[in-house]
């Protein structure tokens, strides 16, 4: 007999995969925890307020509605415009890479399966990409 893998971005699969409201703050903890104490990852931490309780507190509720959850960002903070957000940044490919490692060391030490990793890498690599590229477009607007 098959073992038939889960399904992830139907409903809220995603969100109960991770662990749900418990699973899902403990990987943003870690997230914010790895970006805060491996080197590697000190640009990126350098983006974010001195305070990350804020970041954390938006990440989170972001990821509760992208993973087909409760829609608790747009109920606290209104619209979801990523890429809008993050333009005054500059986002290089090297920081994209950063948050997507930084996400996959958060995964790991949460002990997700690694179909459901795979999953969510793939997944956000595109909003990564896309606030790379509006941030690109907007810096090279500005030296122009």
């Amino acid at each position: 007999m098959t073992e038939q893998k889960p399904t992830y971005g139907e409903g809220d699969s995603t969100f109960q995969a991770v662990g749900g409201k418990e699973g899902l703050h403990a990987l943003v903890s870690d997230f914010f925890h790895f970006m805060g104490t491996e080197p590697q990852f000190k640009r990126l931490y350098d983006m974010h307020p001195a305070d990350t309780e804020l970041s954390i507190d938006k990440l989170y509720r972001f990821l509760t509605g992208w993973m087909g959850s409760d829609k608790l960002y747009s109920q606290k903070y209104g619209s979801i415009q990523l890429p809008r957000a993050h333009m005054h940044l500059d986002v290089i490919d090297e920081d994209k890479q950063a948050w997507l490692d930084c996400m996959a060391m958060a995964m790991d030490s949460q002990g997700l399966d690694a179909d459901l990793k795979e999953y969510l890498l793939i997944q956000l690599a595109v909003p990564a990409e896309r606030i790379r590229q509006v941030s690109q477009a907007r810096q090279a607007q500005e030296s122009s």
